[in-house]
């Protein structure tokens, strides 16, 4: 069951997280898509009854077994290092805004 319910999350939401709340690469991950906007959906592991299963599945399905797992589009990134790599290089954000997790900013 826990696979499918991976693959939902990832498919209904534009920017998922896969995360432990003790975690500090996914508390840096999870404060970084704040600082830039994004609005993302984050599963806490360590408090789901199913998520040392969740955690397997995503293990199975993407080759990772650490926290945080971030998904952009359904597309796997990876995890903290890959996700500041990634803003780092000036991808980041054209890649939330392309799945339109980008809030409009009023200026």
């Amino acid at each position: 069951m826990a696979l499918p319910k991976a693959k939902e999350i990832v498919a209904v939401n534009p920017v998922v997280v896969f995360s432990k709340t003790y975690c500090p690469f996914c508390v840096q991950v999870k404060q970084l898509f704040d600082k830039l906007g994004i609005t993302y959906k984050a599963i806490e592991l360590d408090s789901e009854s199913d998520g040392s299963d969740i955690q397997a599945a995503l293990a199975e399905w993407t080759g990772q077994r650490t926290v945080p797992n971030v998904f952009i589009g359904g597309n796997h990134i990876g995890g903290c290092d890959s996700t500041v790599a990634l803003d780092g290089k000036g991808q980041l954000l054209p890649l939330l805004t392309s799945v339109g997790a980008v809030a409009k900013s009023s200026a």
